[in-house]
Parts: C-alpha cells; sequence; structure tokens
C-alpha cells in the first residue's frame, strides 16, 4: 500500500486518508473517491489529498477484519457468537446468549503478535455477559494490509479461541441457616440477595429451607434437594474446613473441594460436591448486593464453568474488590460494557403504486414469492432486532403477504397524504428501547440482508455516526437510510409527502454514506416498463 499525497488526477478509487469538508457535504476518511467526488474537490479548489493507494497484493481493511472474524467463529451461532457486518476495518462479536466468555489468551496473543497492523481486542476471560454484549472486536488499523501478513494472523486464529458457554444449570436451592438470637430480617435480607443474584444469572431459586446452625440439621436439609446446584448461606461465617458447613456437606455424603479463596469481599467461601451437584457455601458478604468472591465462583458455576482450586487461587490478581480509601465516593455500579445497538427496520410499504396501471408493484412475483415478503424475509434474517412494516388501510392483500413472518404491521390510516406520513406512524409505533430506525423502501428490490447488515455496522453514536445513508457503488444517495434515536422526534412531526430528506440535509458531520454494490441503493420500480427493464436484466426474458 502507498500512502500519502497524490494530485486529483491519481486520486480516483483511492482510499481518503483524512476527511475534507466541502459546501453542503463532507468527504469522510476511508471513503473510496470516485468521479464525482474528485470534481467536487476540483471545484472547491483542492489540487491534492492524502490517500492510500493498495497495491495488488493487499487486502482492503474490511475485507482482511471480517476474515480474520471468520477464523476465529468459522460456526458463530455454536460458539454463542454474531459477527457483526465490517466497517471502517472493524468487526465486531457479540454474545448472543447470557453466559461466561472463554478465551483462550495464547491463541489471541500469537495474532496479536504476527504484525501490529492487525488487532483483536476482548473483554476479560470469565467475564459474565448478557446477550448483545460486545465480547471482542477484531481491528485492521490501516486501510489495507499485504495478504501474507492477514495469511499469518488467519494461521495464529484458532476455532474456539473465544465463545460464550451458556448457562446450563437454572435452578438452585438455597439453604439459611439461623444461630439464637439471629434477627429474621437477616434471613430475609440473605434470600432477598441471594435470588437477585440468581435472577441476572437466568437462574431460578426452586427451594428455600430455614435449619439451625448445626451439621446434622444442615445435613439432612442438603439431602432434600434436587436442583441442579445447591447454595448454603450460614447464620454464622464458616471460620474452618472443619466447621458447621463444610463438616454438613461430608455429612450428608459428599466432599469438600476448596475452603477459602484470596477474593475480599468473598475470602470465607467453601465449594464441594454432593451427589454429582455443586455445592456453594457463601460468605457472609453475599446478603450484600455488591460484587464479591461468590459472584466470580457462581458465574462460572452455573455456566457449568466449575472452577478448579488452582484457578479460584488464580483469583486473587485482580480480586482485592474492597473500595480504595483514596476513592471519593464507593462504586455506584459496575462497569459499562458496551452492547451492540437495538435496530429496527422500518419497511414503508403503504405507497399507492400509482403508476403501476392496476398493478400492485409490492406483490409483484419476485424469486417465486411477492416482493413485499421477500423485503420482510430479508429485513428479518439481518441483525435488526425487529421489522416493523407500515402499511396502507385498503391493501390488504399486502398484510396477506406478510403472513407467518415475525413482523409486526403498522396501519397508516392518513398513508394517501405521503412518505412523510407513513414515517411518522412507524416511528412512533417503535419501542423506547430501540436505539435507531433503519428505514427501508419496501419498492427497492436489489436491497440485500447484508446491505442491511453493512448499514447497522456504521452506526455509532459514540463516535458521531448517527445518520447512515445508502449510496450507490459510484456515490449517487439513496436507501436505505438508517436514523439513530435523537433524530425520532423529527422523524414524527414530518406530515404529508415530506419524506427525511430535510433531516439528512442538517445532518453535517452526523452523517456517513456507505456505498452499496452496484446501483442497488438506487434502484426502485414504479412502473411496468422498469419492472419488465429489470426482469430482462435479471434474465428472466
Amino acid at each position: 500500500m502507498k500512502f500519502g499525497p497524490v494530485p486529483l488526477s491519481r486520486a480516483k478509487g483511492a482510499v481518503l486518508a483524512h476527511s475534507i469538508g466541502l459546501e453542503g457535504q463532507r468527504l469522510r476518511k476511508g471513503r473510496t473517491l470516485t468521479a464525482g467526488d474528485i470534481a467536487a474537490l476540483d471545484a472547491a479548489g483542492i489540487a491534492e489529498v492524502t490517500v492510500a493507494a493498495l497495491d495488488e497484493s493487499d487486502v482492503d481493511e474490511d475485507s482482511a477484519a471480517a476474515a480474520l472474524a471468520d477464523a476465529l467463529a468459522p460456526d458463530p451461532a455454536a460458539l454463542g457468537l454474531k459477527i457483526a457486518a465490517p466497517f471502517t476495518g472493524r468487526v465486531n462479536l457479540h454474545a448472543t446468549q447470557a453466559g461466561i466468555l472463554r478465551l483462550d489468551a495464547d491463541a489471541l496473543h500469537a495474532i496479536n503478535r504476527v504484525d501490529p497492523s492487525v488487532t483483536i481486542a476482548t473483554l476479560p476471560d470469565a467475564r459474565f455477559v448478557a446477550p448483545r454484549t460486545l465480547v471482542a472486536t477484531v481491528k485492521v488499523i490501516p486501510y489495507a494490509v499485504p495478504a501474507d501478513v492477514l495469511n499469518r494472523a488467519i494461521a495464529a486464529a484458532q476455532p474456539e479461541s473465544l465463545y460464550v458457554a451458556p448457562v446450563v444449570r437454572d435452578t438452585a436451592d438455597l439453604i439459611l441457616t439461623e444461630v439464637p438470637g439471629m434477627k429474621p430480617s437477616l434471613l430475609s435480607k440473605g434470600q432477598a440477595a441471594v435470588e437477585a443474584r440468581l435472577a441476572t444469572l437466568g437462574v431460578t431459586l426452586a427451594s428455600v429451607r430455614t435449619v439451625p446452625h448445626d451439621t446434622d440439621a444442615l445435613a439432612d436439609a442438603l439431602g432434600e434437594g434436587g436442583a441442579a446446584l445447591t447454595l448454603i448461606l450460614g447464620g454464622s461465617a464458616t471460620s474452618d474446613a472443619a466447621d458447621v458447613g463444610p463438616a454438613a456437606v461430608e455429612a450428608a455424603g459428599g466432599h469438600l473441594e476448596r475452603f477459602g479463596m484470596p477474593v475480599d469481599p468473598g475470602n470465607l467461601l467453601f465449594t464441594g460436591q454432593l451427589n454429582g451437584r455443586p455445592v456453594i457455601g457463601l460468605p457472609g458478604c453475599a446478603r450484600a448486593p455488591a460484587l464479591n468472591g461468590a459472584d466470580w465462583v457462581l458465574q462460572r458455576v452455573v455456566c457449568g464453568q466449575d472452577p478448579t482450586p488452582d484457578e479460584i487461587a488464580a483469583m486473587g490478581v485482580g480480586g482485592l474488590l474492597k473500595e480504595a480509601p483514596i476513592r471519593p465516593q464507593p462504586r455506584s455500579r459496575g462497569p459499562v460494557t458496551a452492547r451492540a445497538p437495538k435496530v429496527a427496520v422500518l419497511l414503508l410499504a403503504a405507497g399507492a403504486a400509482r403508476r403501476m396501471e392496476g398493478r400492485d408493484k409490492l406483490l409483484e412475483p419476485v424469486d417465486a414469492e411477492p416482493l413485499l415478503r421477500r423485503q420482510a424475509e430479508r429485513a428479518l434474517a439481518s441483525g435488526a432486532a425487529r421489522t416493523v412494516v407500515v402499511l396502507p388501510p385498503d391493501r390488504p392483500e399486502r398484510a396477506a403477504a406478510l403472513e407467518g413472518l415475525d413482523v409486526r404491521t403498522v396501519i397508516a390510516r392518513d398513508a394517501a397524504e405521503g412518505m412523510g406520513a407513513s414515517l411518522r406512524r412507524g416511528v412512533l409505533a417503535l419501542d423506547d428501547d430501540v436505539d435507531a430506525a433503519l428505514v427501508m423502501l419496501a419498492d427497492m428490490p436489489e436491497i440485500d440482508t447484508p446491505h442491511i447488515d453493512r448499514l447497522i455496522a456504521a452506526f455509532s453514536p459514540d463516535d458521531g455516526r448517527e445518520i447512515i445513508r445508502s449510496t450507490s457503488a459510484d456515490g449517487q444517495a439513496g436507501h436505505p437510510v438508517l436514523f439513530g434515536r435523537r433524530y425520532f422526534e423529527s422523524l414524527a412531526q414530518l406530515g404529508g409527502d415530506q419524506g427525511a430528506r430535510s433531516i439528512v440535509a442538517e445532518a453535517g458531520e452526523h452523517l456517513v454514506d456507505v456505498p452499496l454494490d452496484g446501483v442497488a441503493a438506487i434502484t426502485d420500480l414504479d412502473t411496468p416498463a422498469q419492472w419488465a427493464a429489470w426482469r430482462k436484466a435479471r434474465g428472466e426474458g
């Protein structure tokens, strides 16, 4: 790859290295310069630009990042992962299920040692994650890398060097012990705290029993449980491996695995086995909601990743969880974990199709099914969290075409007013937890699932990318267009035939153009003649 300033005459097809603001538009870095871009730069009096020009042996940043991510997770669903579409040389991997993230640190280090241009970053090993949590990101730093560098990184990748182990023990028995003079509120407080902990892990509390703090009574209670694991919260702290809790496990026919752990708070935890099921003796700090060593053990155990004594011993590094005295205030919550944005597709299908000479263009057969159903299926197959289809009140055939699909339909009773009315109805129907809406026109047959995923991958409010607009390969603006939540209020105020062009025009640096293959972003079919020409181009006669 050659990097540096070049005259405009040599810039076409190269990658723009630094963003340039022009009147009415902004060319962002990473953009492949088109003839239209060159003309705009020339009109602005810019004689040269800094670009990256790829050699024949180079692999562009997006293709390289995608190839490495695929090598790390060749069957992502089986690993509890979802691979996002590449954008700006980055591919994010998200959890698809709750569970423990497991890493092969040596394999990941080997990738990062191949070359500084190819990287992978992850959350820590054994972190409990929720669905949609960002667990890893592959980033190719320059605009392209030599093929041999990429091949060495792929060779270093191990297919199971990262995965999410799901929750496999989803029920638990809780045994509380009480000592003379113990306040009943301590028992209820302990039960509530444990129940809340389990709920965050997707585990149900199957039974709760309260017995005296006595070895025989506790042993009898241990023999009665039938859940996947048993938790003991004693009325008195466990002080020795021969104390009441550990002794009761052995008296019931089980065995003690470990007493004590190098995590504070949480030192007085013990673990054991009884009838093939794990038993965890919780430390007294488990009555409080703050993070403690028992959380780390419990998270692993419910996911079938039972920690060995050596693994518990290794928790000491990083295991000082108490507040440092120099902190101005205690921690109010855990670290903020990035998650995949929740994007809804708004499939606009309320148009009147007046130019179709009596035919309904959205019911035209494409690949042996109505166009509307086909495009809804493509939206459903994407990384979008849900699909909302906006329909007119007088076309029941369109609703029938969607039968059996997991879409939400919204009737735009004022659809005759124009696209603005459909947009307004669709946005108002979105749930409060939706981060962005991808507005997709149902009469654009060349828009496919990978296009939708590419637009979603480009959305990043933290990086100022809040409106993502599709363009043709040569830079002509088109559809779909994705809008971040901050624009929902403006979209909900649209009316009549007023589309969202005014919102896009005022977006400034928050607007990012994403080129799609060929003319997919600008191909809509409004007349029988256009349909006939399109079918002929597809080889349908």
